[in-house]
This record gives C-alpha cells, structure tokens and sequence, in this order.
C-alpha cells in the first residue's frame, strides 16, 4: 500500500538553490525532504520529521478514512496542530486533507528548523517551506511544458516563512483530476498553498483553462499569489514575479 505521507515525485528535487546554505536530506519511511539552512540540522529535522508523521499516523489509525477523503473532513475535536492546519486548509480549498500532507508536513519541520537557522528551505517535492533574507527565486516543474524549469516564481525577502506548492495532473503520484501540467499556490499558510494547488489544478481540463484556475486560487483567503501551466500555455496572478532561470 502507497504510504499516504509519501511526497510527490522525486522530479522535483532541487526547485530551490541558495548560496551560501548547507543542503541536508532526511528520510523518515518514505518522507523524504531536501533542506537547506544556515547549518546542518539533520539530527533537529529528523526528530521534528518523526514527531509530526506520528501524530499524523495516529489520527489515521483511529479514522482509516481520513486519509481516504475527497472532501472536506470535519473533526471539532481539539487535535494537533498538523492535523488542524490540514483540515482546515481542505475545508478552505473544498478537498479532503490529504491535499495539504505535503504542505504542512514542510512548515511543521520548516517552523522548528527556524528554532536553530535564521534561513531555512525544506523541499518537500513539490511543495516548498522558504524563509530567506533575500528574494528567492524557485524553479517550476511543469512536466513536458516548453516552461518547466526555464521559468522561476521569483519571491521577495518577507519576515513571515512562506508556503510555494505545486500540484500537477500529468507529473508524479499525487492524485489529481485536472490534466495542467503545474499549478502552484503561494501562502504565509504552507499547508493552505498545498490544498489550494490540488484544488486549483483539478480545474484544468485543457489549456485554456488555466487562467480559471489561477482566479480560483487568488479568491481564497490567504493565498497571495498563484501561477497555472499545461503545454504552452500560462498564467500568473499576485504577489510574485516570473523570471528565466
């Protein structure tokens, strides 16, 4: 059985490089992250990694069905915060909580890696927890696209950590209803971004449709920026800037 926290396709690795940062990988089961900070924090990540994939095995143990659902799951019980941010991200994107694993498994080691680094980069395939001190830029992966990885989501420098996932129907193993090749989410709200994406990209059906789905982005409540690809096709709305890389 597909472990549910397993992250996307390993493609792709690498979206983000920054001088002058450690790169540091730590592979608990089948999550597998790509960090990278002022220093080596293996030993920190690996416990915050084994911590957080716990709390959220647990919870499936007791409702199998979570990691099954295709909408919204609703629980008013008081649960961790992983757990917390995952449904509420689901509910806010109109998906089950799944959407937001990746996501909020990336901001929970990201938000504990900050304890030691004052920069921190945590890959989490394709969904990616960034505080820098500089403007970042990060790598889209958009599968046979003629943009994939010859474009960049450039991001300012910002005080609060920043949450940049992609979903794709046609790159990796996560489910996805929508054929767009890349559709990125950018949050404050790392597991928020993940959702949305999901929710953005099972939108498109075909080319012309991925500005529909970056205005579906841009109208929920915390996302500051989204960017949407299939083939030669593409668009962009909010916060953020497309450069070649």
């Amino acid at each position: 059985m597909k472990d549910p926290l397993e992250y996307k396709e390993r493609s792709y690795r690498g979206l983000v490089r920054q001088e002058g940062l450690q790169s540091f990988r730590v592979c608990i089961q089948e999550t597998d992250l790509l960090i990278r900070a002022d220093k080596n924090l293996e030993q920190e990540a690996s416990r915050a990694v084994t911590h957080h994939r716990n709390l959220v095995e647990d919870y499936i143990r007791e409702n199998p069905k979570f990691v099954t659902a295709l909408t919204p799951w609703v629980d008013k019980a008081i649960l961790p915060k992983i757990l917390y941010k995952m449904i509420s991200a689901g509910q806010a994107a109109n998906v089950g909580p799944m959407a937001a694993v990746a996501g909020a498994v990336s901001e929970a080691v990201g938000l504990e890696l900050l304890k030691y680094s004052d920069q921190v980069i945590v890959e989490n395939g394709g969904d990616v927890f960034l505080k820098m001190s500089a403007p970042t830029a990060i790598g889209l992966f958009a599968g046979e696209s003629p943009f994939s990885m010859k474009m960049g989501i450039r991001v300012d420098a910002t005080s609060a950590p920043l949450g940049v996932c992609t979903s794709s129907g046609t790159v990796g193993h996560s489910l996805s209803r929508g054929k767009a090749d890349a559709v990125c989410a950018i949050s404050h709200d790392c597991a928020l971004a993940d959702a949305v994406a999901t929710a953005a990209g099972n939108l498109v059906q075909n080319k012309n449709e991925v500005l529909k789905a970056v205005e579906f982005a841009m109208n929920i409540t915390g996302i500051t920026g989204a960017v949407a690809v299939m083939d030669d096709q593409i668009a962009a709305m909010g916060e953020l800037e497309i450069v070649p890389l």
